[in-house]
């Protein structure tokens, strides 16, 4: 079976949730393989080099993520409830700042990881039963 066959059974097979966390979790580790030292690194020109060996992509993947999810849920169609519809717009636009800061040389990198966690763990629903 080809790749492409293979990527169009995972798109019929997965909900929207399940595939906006796959990739989440994806980006996420991508972010983690770099995170530490960079956030930890001490001259501007270290965080450079790690930027140009892989993070600064990996980056600006997370903000069209987050892009394409604020876009989405400001959309007249999306049914989420207006508090969350909300919450996510906030943070998408945390993201947008917190990204454009990193790729300043700024540290924060851990910081935008704890976030995606947050969503990967609400997208999962662990947590969310309703209660009698």
């Amino acid at each position: 079976m080809g790749i492409e066959a293979y990527k169009s059974i995972i798109r019929e097979c997965e909900t929207p949730r399940q595939m906006e966390r796959r990739i989440l979790a994806r980006i996420t580790g991508a972010l983690t393989q770099h995170a530490k030292k960079y956030d930890e690194a001490i001259c501007a020109e270290e965080r450079l080099g790690i930027l140009y060996n892989g993070l600064g992509e990996t980056l600006v993947e997370n903000q069209l993520f987050w892009r394409i999810l604020k876009n989405d849920v400001a959309s007249k169609g999306n049914s989420l409830e207006s508090s969350l519809k909300g919450s996510l717009i906030s943070i998408a636009l945390w993201v947008e700042r917190e990204t454009n800061s990193v790729m300043g040389g700024a540290a924060g990198v851990l910081d935008l990881i704890a976030v995606n966690q947050n969503i990967i763990t609400g997208l999962t629903g662990v947590g969310t039963e309703q209660k009698d």
